[in-house]
């Protein structure tokens, strides 16, 4: 039985519907998702090719000669990584509208994993809407902090 989830870019042309019943999760560290996200790993929900439909085509950059990432060429989103055999796809955990249902189950790129960055349970939380200079400034634009 499918279960659907849908996702996307953060401006919302790229859109897509993802059948995640044999979704896995995980996080990879090598350096081309550290520098491909921004981030100290690339957090990825796996799929079979075939379980992706894209409402709105991304684009994509090759990002190396075995790979090709999907992105929006509007707002710079980063939606995930495939290799040229096509053979499945890796959406960003983040593109998800919904992604708490997936729980990461290993690490891939290991050689380049920041140790630091793993477990931060330890470090002070604060939200957004609780942070004065991100709620100062959406009330300068007459709009409130967004989840």
């Amino acid at each position: 039985m499918a279960n659907l989830s849908a996702g996307g870019c953060q401006c919302g042309r790229v859109r897509y519907q993802a059948d995640t019943s044999t979704a896995e999760a995980y996080l990879c560290h090598c350096r081309m998702c550290q520098r491909a996200t921004g981030g100290f790993a690339a957090s990825f929900v796996q799929l079979p090719a075939d379980a992706v439909t894209w409402d709105s085509e991304p684009d994509w950059y090759a990002s190396s000669p075995i790979a090709q990432r999907p992105y929006c060429s509007a707002c710079g989103t980063p939606l995930g990584f495939r290799f040229n055999d096509g053979a499945g796809i890796d959406l960003t955990f983040g593109s998800f509208d919904d992604p708490s249902a997936f729980k990461p189950t290993a690490h891939a790129g290991a050689e380049s994993l920041h140790e630091a960055w793993i477990d931060t349970s330890a470090l002070p939380r604060q939200r957004s809407d609780e942070t004065e200079s991100v709620v100062s400034r959406w009330h300068a634009v007459g709009r409130e902090v967004p989840e």
